[in-house]
């Protein structure tokens, strides 16, 4: 990769910020529309989707971001510069379908799909579908293509995008930092509605067994095991952890989101197969422990070390790696757990705002271990 790089004129705003500041001054006259500068700007635009950054003349004078002679004569250009111009060209696309300015600050893609979702102009299958084809793309010019299918939809449902937050979300792609874009995008689609009491009800409470669509997604659930919470987007729907918009927007890692990410992709792997729910509330790890060594007592002594790493686990992510091998055998032996609690356990185990929370837990799950429990039904 080239050392080379360009960075943003201090002096100009980008052309989408432009664009909107242009029809908002005609507006404010009696003129709702663009002016014929910006006009033939986005027409440019356009016929530039099919070029190469950088060849195409009518799209040079629209960058801001600035290149040095040693950049152009690079073998690659700039990151920035080049994810610039993908969004330059998206906004052309996405112009041309909206009746007002299509750049608005503060709406990520994710939000955008959302109320792409709730304006009913497509199913909400189609929505996610399109959100998720973006989401997957193996690199920027994948993305810049669903993209290019995408934004016509939202200007024709009068929805606009913040084209700066998209431009510094093109330039992350092909970086480790696509995590936090796709972070975000998840949480701004996945938000909960306050208007609806159920909302924030976890998945493993609301899992109705018998469903025809169960087998999907439970494999959805099972995709996220090890990964980062948020990256993986075909779990982006089960989520249901409450955050500060402001939070959301940042696509902020929280312990909240942490916790019920694990429980998610553990319930995945606990449920599946079975034909009653594995979501049996007050069983903790300890009386699941007592109930299958009720079940098989001959394998007491690998029991009893197998729980005894599970209760000494230093901090969540290696509570979660040792949840995960004794969930399978629960799920052998047809054992439930309580999912809640598995939640609550894996946002405090090593929270320095709670240091009593790992203490208090070891010691209910060993005595429950100790004692001999009575069978719950599911």
């Amino acid at each position: 990769m080239s050392t080379a790089t360009g960075k943003h004129s201090a002096l100009r705003a980008y052309f989408w910020e432009e664009a909107a500041a242009d029809w908002r001054i005609r507006a404010q006259e009696g003129r709702p529309s663009f002016s014929e500068y910006v006009t033939r700007k986005l027409r440019g635009l356009r016929d530039g989707a099919t070029a190469e950054p950088g060849a195409a003349p009518a799209l040079r004078d629209v960058h801001r971001v600035q290149l040095t002679d040693a950049a152009w004569d690079a073998d690659r250009l700039p990151d920035l510069y080049t994810a610039e111009h993908a969004a330059l060209t998206i906004f052309g696309r996405h112009q041309q379908a909206a009746a007002e300015p299509a750049h608005r600050p503060k709406t990520g893609l994710g939000r955008a799909c959302r109320e792409l979702r709730q304006a009913e102009k497509l199913s909400e299958s189609a929505v996610e579908r399109r959100l998720m084809a973006a989401a997957t793309a193996h690199d920027r010019h994948e993305l810049v293509q669903h993209l290019y299918r995408l934004v016509p939809l939202l200007g024709q449902a009068g929805i606009g995008l913040d084209y700066t937050r998209l431009l510094y979300d093109l330039a992350a792609w092909d970086s480790p930092a696509r995590d936090r874009v796709l972070r975000s995008w998840g949480l701004q689609y996945t938000a909960p509605s306050t208007d609806d009491a159920t909302a924030a009800t976890p998945y493993w409470t609301r899992f109705a067994t018998g469903q025809a669509d169960n087998g999907a997604q439970l494999a959805a659930l099972r995709s996220g095991t090890g990964r980062e919470a948020g990256t993986v987007p075909a779990m982006w729907p089960y989520y249901r952890t409450r955050m500060p918009g402001d939070l959301r927007d940042k696509g902020a890692l929280t312990r909240d989101l942490i916790a019920e990410h694990t429980a998610l992709s553990l319930f995945g792997r606990h449920q599946q197969g079975h034909t009653r729910t594995m979501h049996l509330p007050g069983n903790s790890p300890g009386t699941a422990a007592r109930l299958l060594l009720a079940k098989d007592g001959s394998g007491q002594e690998a029991l009893e070390r197998r729980f005894g790493a599970l209760l000494t686990s230093i901090d969540t992510g290696e509570l979660a790696m040792h949840l995960r091998g004794f969930t399978t055998l629960l799920a052998r032996a047809a054992i439930g757990l309580d999912y809640d609690l598995l939640r609550t356990a894996l946002r405090t185990w090593d929270d320095p705002r709670r240091p009593d929370a790992q203490g208090r837990l070891r010691a209910s799950w060993d005595r429950d271990f100790r004692v001999e429990p009575r069978p719950k039904k599911a």
